[in-house]
């Protein structure tokens, strides 16, 4: 490898880290982090459960996600050039809400916080789109993992490390949410060293950019069959995730060392199944990690079954969360590779968001099917019937192998671009 070469290469995962550490910051603001503020400023749980819905735009990106596809700022280029902007006005957006005062005006703080989320979620999608066009394939799996550990890392910093300031530290709410915005400024790092990718042919117009990138998915090759496999692949999951706080806080287990556990060795150990799934991915290719994967994700579920029977003891609470978040790490790298490969480099920004979309759509609507399992079946009947809903993802599998988008390089000056192409 030259000089060149390998410059530019550490420059992409570089960027790649940092991109990803800028999105997960600003996400608690709208979520854990508001709440938190809102909590300590005296209002009811009514008021604070109303205020979550500032955190909408993360669900229906895809709205105008095609904006990012169609439109290429004056500088920097198409992917770069809408992360600047994005992240400036994210940066300006967090620190107008650390001006807001809930006690004056619980609207203004709405405002703010909805803002947050709007341009927070905007950087998701050019982040997202961005590496979808830069990683080839022998690069997904790492460069899923990487990207999802920065993500992983902005979401501790501000929302544990935020939380340690304000309780520990006696920080003031407006000040964490300061820090916060300054820390964005990593962003805007990854931003300027990162590389552009090569120009395919932008949609002309606003209908190209909605319908035509809907349109090429839905009529490829079981495109249908990817939405839904989007949809109920990672159910397991989801499952357990809705339930496993009530679950063990009913099973005799205290709250502060739950949520310790949970939040400090589940977290590392997150990320360590993340680089690990990222690294299994470029050893064993996308689809045979899928299948090992998709098995292991859902089979996790039933080490919950053992604390059913052994009672609250910290030593078999620390194994099953070494376990669930080992294997939810290997899933998520796995997958989000997968996603990437899913996406028309045309229109990445809109496909990528579609996807992400459907599948937020399935965490969110396994919340009220965890609950009516659980009282339906019990504790140990739910943890079984939720390691066998992984079963369906498996089974479409076979189906997907070989499901790949297709991009027209439009000018023989593109003829690089086809090296990104999704594969």
């Amino acid at each position: 490898m030259n000089g060149i070469s390998a410059s530019s290469e550490s420059r992409r995962w570089t960027a790649l880290l940092l991109l990803g550490f800028a999105s997960g910051l600003p996400y608690a603001l709208s979520g854990d982090l508001l709440a938190a503020w809102l909590t300590s400023a005296g209002f009811d749980p009514g008021k604070i459960g109303a205020l979550g819905l500032v955190a909408l735009p993360y669900a229906f990106k895809v709205v105008w996600a095609p904006l990012v596809d169609r439109f290429a700022p004056p500088i920097l280029g198409r992917r770069r050039g809408w992360l600047l902007c994005s992240q400036l006005l994210l940066i300006a957006a967090i620190f107008s809400l650390a001006q807001t005062d809930p006690r004056r005006s619980l609207q203004l703080v709405a405002i703010a916080a909805a803002a947050v989320a709007m341009l927070s979620a905007t950087q998701d999608i050019v982040v997202d789109a961005w590496r979808a066009d830069v990683l080839d394939a022998n690069q997904r799996g790492p460069g899923a993992a990487l990207s999802v550990t920065g993500y992983r890392l902005g979401m501790i910093a501000s929302g544990a490390g935020a939380l340690i300031l304000v309780g520990r530290f006696h920080l003031s709410w407006p000040a964490a949410c300061r820090l916060i915005g300054a820390g964005m400024f990593t962003g805007l790092i990854g931003t300027l060293i990162a590389i552009e990718p090569f120009a395919v042919t932008n949609p002309r117009t606003l209908h190209e950019a909605v319908v035509h990138p809907l349109t090429n998915f839905l009529t490829r090759p079981r495109g249908r069959l990817i939405l839904l496999f989007v949809l109920i692949f990672k159910l397991p999951e989801s499952l357990a995730a809705a339930m496993s706080l009530p679950f063990l806080l009913k099973h005799g287990y205290d709250a502060a060392q739950v949520g310790t556990i949970q939040q400090g060795l589940g977290i590392i150990v997150t990320i360590l199944g993340t680089i690990s799934g990222g690294l299994l991915v470029h050893r064993w290719g996308i689809w045979r990690s899928l299948w090992v994967f998709g098995v292991l994700h859902s089979v996790s579920n039933l080490a919950f079954l053992a604390l059913t029977r052994i009672g609250p003891r910290y030593d078999a609470l620390m194994t099953v969360i070494i376990i669930e978040n080992l294997c939810v790490g290997l899933t998520t790298a796995g997958f989000i590779a997968w996603m990437i490969g899913q996406c028309d480099n045309r229109y990445s920004a809109f496909q990528f968001a579609l996807l992400s979309g459907v599948m937020a759509l399935g965490r969110i609507g396994a919340r009220p099917i965890s609950g009516w399992m659980a009282g339906s079946l019990g504790w140990s009947g739910f943890f079984a019937a939720s390691a066998m809903c992984g079963l369906p993802g498996l089974l479409l599998l076979p189906w997907l192998q070989g499901a790949k988008p297709t991009t027209s390089v439009s000018s023989a000056g593109e003829e690089l671009a086809v090296e990104l192409q999704p594969s």
